[in-house]
């Protein structure tokens, strides 16, 4: 086994946090236009991180441009740790939140899309520390692995094993044979779906402001809001949850699909097994979801809504719509406290939690390819069991998958599980019951934002204990990096010589 280049993976976490300190300064120029008075702490923030930066890029400059796939694995987690930890800096000079450990759960909460927060009071943040959270969930969204992979080819390195690091799901699509192509449409998809949001958002009643900080949160599939009882703050405008509706419903979409639709391929589209798959588990479940509500939940009572303002079947449609589908593309914005509507809708939403979006998309969790590979292949046991002779293969879109990857996807689904209920008996330890315990080991692995319990979507997370904040910060981690990106740090085999 090759010895570790540590100097290019040094060099491009540095790459990494210049990235993230000019980022920061558009929250400073957020700041300083709406007169909130930490423009000076937030652009000191970005000074710093780009100060370190430059710092680790400058002596490890005269490196080998080629990078192995332990690289990959190292530059991904490292510089997603990285970038969290210099992205709570804002929090910490500002003030806004004054506690380490509480900062930089924030600050991976964002980064990671997850959405969880510790903020009691968010409206009282100020404009350059809302808009800095809010660009946390833009930047780890679509990814700032994928953002800097985009350019490295100007630094004459390649990005192949960072894209097959960061890049969630087990498809292998590209829209492009260079990699660095690939990653700069998709960012340009990403930037039209924001944009394009903060319009609409702003034409049907939102602030500038907050539509624009919406869009970002949207589009990442996070949930961090600008308001303290996030989208049930519009209750009262229900274009703008319609619309918030088809944008996350967008980013729990394979990117990679959105470029053949802008492209005018509707056929790949509509051939794409998944895609199917995501669309009639969110058409049905709304349907279960509406009626449920519809006979028996009090929606006026539950959750500030206004049911008049179109007729109980239309607010308990909108509600159940926006709420699967926030909960499978873990976006985690709420309209209502969904855990209050019934006792069986709580553990479908549970449930759900389980699901993810597409891969490919910003969301979290387990993603839907994987759960259909893994039901085509146990199906597939039952024909073998009447049929041992036969040759049965598992097919996804018309072509047979290798026995390598649906062992991968089994493999992950049995770790992804382990460590839930690994989760679940640290916050029980932690003096969490058992309803919270669950919702928040849940939450936190699938990036899913609201939990259960005393965690749930009218709560937040202030109350966690410190190591169960930090070891959420982990669960986190481990579930935007799909695990084993992770995982395989931990293992002696990954860093043998031999």
């Amino acid at each position: 086994m090759s010895k570790l280049n540590y100097k290019i993976i040094i060099h491009i976490i540095g790459v990494l946090l210049l990235f993230n300190g000019g980022l920061m300064l558009l929250a400073s120029l957020v700041s300083l236009l709406m007169k909130d008075g930490v423009t000076f702490e937030i652009t000191l923030s970005s000074f710093l991180v780009m100060i370190l930066g430059g710092g680790m890029m400058l002596p490890s400059r005269h490196h080998k441009k080629h990078i192995q796939k332990r690289e990959g694995y190292l530059i991904v987690t490292l510089g997603w740790i990285f970038v969290s930890f210099t992205g709570m800096i804002p929090f910490l000079l500002t003030g806004a939140i004054p506690l380490l450990p509480d900062a930089f759960f924030e600050s991976v909460s964002g980064y990671t899309a997850t959405g969880s927060s510790i903020l009691t009071d968010i409206e009282s943040l100020p404009y350059g520390i809302l808009f800095w959270r809010s660009m946390t969930h833009w930047i780890g969204g679509m990814g700032i692995i994928v953002l800097a992979i985009a350019v490295l080819p100007l630094l004459g390195i390649g990005g192949m094993q960072l894209f097959s690091a960061e890049v969630s799901g087990p498809n292998g699509d590209k829209i492009h044979p260079r990699i660095a192509e690939t990653a700069k449409r998709l960012w340009l998809i990403y930037i039209i779906y924001t944009i394009a949001e903060t319009f609409f958002l702003y034409i049907a009643g939102m602030s500038f402001f907050d539509s624009l900080n919406h869009a970002m949160s949207t589009m990442a599939s996070g949930g961090f809001s600008t308001k303290n009882d996030s989208l049930a703050h519009w209750n009262h405008l229900p274009w703008i949850q319609y619309i918030v509706i088809i944008f996350m419903f967008l980013a729990g979409t394979n990117f990679i699909l959105s470029y053949f639709f802008f492209k005018g391929n509707l056929k790949r589209l509509f051939k794409d097994e998944e895609f199917i798959l995501y669309l009639k588990l969110i058409l049905i479940l709304t349907v279960i979801v509406s009626i449920t509500i519809i006979t028996g939940v009090d929606l006026k009572n539950n959750s500030f809504d206004h049911p008049q303002v179109w007729g109980k079947m239309e607010s308990s449609i909108r509600h159940a719509a926006f709420q699967v589908i926030a909960i499978i593309t873990t976006t985690g914005f709420v309209t209502s406290d969904f855990t209050v509507w019934s006792p069986f809708l709580k553990v479908l939403f549970f449930g759900l939690m389980f699901i993810g979006g597409s891969a490919g998309s910003t969301s979290g969790g387990v993603k839907i390819v994987r759960h259909l590979i893994m039901i085509k292949s146990g199906l597939l046991e039952f024909k073998k069991a009447l049929h041992p002779n036969a040759i049965i293969q598992t097919r996804y879109i018309g072509k047979v998958v290798n026995q390598e990857i649906i062992g991968n996807i089994l493999g992950f689904f049995i770790i992804y599980m382990i460590l839930f209920i690994i989760g679940c008996l640290v916050f029980g330890f932690l003096g969490l019951d058992f309803e919270s315990a669950i919702g928040v080991a849940a939450s936190s692995l699938g990036n899913v934002g609201p939990a259960l319990g005393d965690f749930g979507p009218s709560s937040n997370f202030n109350e966690l204990p410190v190591f169960g904040k930090f070891w959420s910060s982990f669960l986190m981690l481990l579930g935007r990096l799909e695990l084993f990106t992770v995982l395989i740090l931990l293992t002696p085999f990954f860093w043998s010589k031999n």
